[in-house]
């Protein structure tokens, strides 16, 4: 393994060239860390570019990801995990048919590392070679054009989501759930994008603490995420659920009314509150007796297009256990399912129209020492290269005193920064 600072520049061409090869991927912060949300990203950005090892599965995931874990100790590994993966963690199933064929969850172990910490850009290579020879070899170099405008068509009328919301609400009546995550699918079927430029000007529009580009040969994960699912520094896991959301407004005067109403809800406070419970009971599960505590309740975050409202809770684990253990216990995450989260996602696959497959999954790194930080897929943009098929999925959470109309809105909310990249 070597290492060596680089200009700017140069890593700027490396990012270029790493953006050539099958496995690549990029994640940053935009400028939130270090020393801001919470405190724990460690860097400004990272990359990961070309495989030396990998680990692909669509089912026994869990054990064949758990050996790929196992044999790559002490080095950099990114990949992601899909919503699906639940089907193996409990016993569940998805109905509907997967148009994007994304795996269940995909790791590699990278070839070069780009990071960013306080500044300070640096290259890593962990094969035996030295960075100066890195180069794309036998890769495809073309550039992809964009066609624009492109049209996105939703799964649901605005009258069927809101149908669908009613119905939901019976089972909220009958006391069967607390809280479901409903979301519905706007795709393209027909796209053709430039994923790589799509991120750039997303991540100009939202400016996102959890954002991430990943490559998979013709998979495209172009994420704006403000949400981090879970965080490990040394013995110390955190989890930063969101519920809550506002739209911001140009108007100083007016914005600062809207945080004050967003604080203020009822709803929304509610709707966090109930997902920090579910985390904490899950990360009682692993958590060393007694550690499990909550840092920040409905903590108010701003970003560019949005105001949310985000709790940290914690907990202290082994020094010994496993990440596989860690998401037979917490995958996947409260603030994606609802609450009780087999019965939320046993209604999420009847109601929804769309296989969520990676969407409200988790993208993220593990470094040599064994720390790791995984994104929540939200506010992202997923594309199949070959099938040339797009898809958006946004919604909310539904509850007691949720409005069908006002779950609509905040739907498209969710999704307005995607489309209008693409439009």
């Amino acid at each position: 393994m070597s290492e060596k600072k680089v200009t700017p520049s140069e890593f700027e061409e490396i990012l270029k060239t790493g953006n050539a090869f099958k496995n690549f991927v990029f994640l940053t912060s935009n400028g939130a860390a270090p020393g801001s949300y919470c405190g724990l990203s460690k860097y400004d950005f990272l990359a990961g570019i070309n495989s030396l090892d990998s680990v692909e599965a669509t089912s026994n995931s869990l054990e064949q990801f758990h050996q790929f874990t196992e044999r790559n100790k002490g080095k950099w590994m990114f990949g992601f995990l899909a919503y699906d993966l639940k089907n193996e963690i409990e016993n569940l199933n998805s109905k509907h048919t997967d148009k994007l064929n994304f795996p269940t969850l995909h790791f590699f172990v990278p070839q070069i590392v780009m990071t960013s910490q306080a500044g300070v850009l640096k290259i890593i290579d962990q094969q035996a070679q030295t960075i100066d020879e890195f180069k794309a070899d036998d890769v495809e170099l073309r550039q992809l054009k964009q066609s624009y405008p492109l049209e996105l068509t939703p799964r649901f009328s605005s009258s069927e989501y809101m149908d669908a919301v009613a119905h939901l609400k019976n089972f909220l009546q009958n006391g069967d759930i607390y809280e479901v995550t409903f979301c519905q699918e706007f795709y393209n079927d027909a796209a053709e994008i430039n994923p790589f430029e799509t991120f750039i000007k997303l991540g100009i529009k939202s400016r996102a603490p959890m954002s991430c580009f990943y490559k998979k040969d013709n998979h495209h994960i172009i994420s704006s995420s403000p949400e981090r699912f879970l965080c490990k520094r040394g013995t110390k896991l955190y989890s930063q659920p969101i519920k809550g959301t506002a739209a911001r407004s140009a108007s100083a005067e007016e914005d600062d009314y809207i945080k004050e109403q967003l604080l203020q809800s009822e709803k929304e406070r509610a709707e966090n509150m109930m997902i920090v419970d579910l985390v904490r009971n899950d990360l009682s599960r692993i958590a060393q007796p007694g550690s499990v505590k909550v840092d920040e309740l409905l903590g108010l975050y701003s970003f560019k297009t949005v105001h949310q409202l985000i709790s940290t809770i914690s907990c202290e684990v082994s020094s010994s256990i496993s990440f596989t253990d860690i998401l037979k216990a917490t995958f996947p995450m409260g603030s994606m399912t609802g609450a009780p989260k087999i019965s939320a996602m046993k209604l999420i696959d009847e109601f929804e129209k769309t296989r969520r497959g990676a969407f409200s999954g988790s993208v993220g790194y593990i470094d040599p020492e064994g720390d790791f930080d995984f994104n929540v897929i939200i506010r992202t943009i997923l594309y199949n290269a070959q099938r040339r098929y797009l898809s958006v999925q946004a919604g909310g959470a539904i509850t007691i005193q949720s409005d069908a109309g006002s779950e609509y809105e905040e739907s498209l909310l969710k999704a307005k920064a995607m489309i209008d990249v693409l439009g």
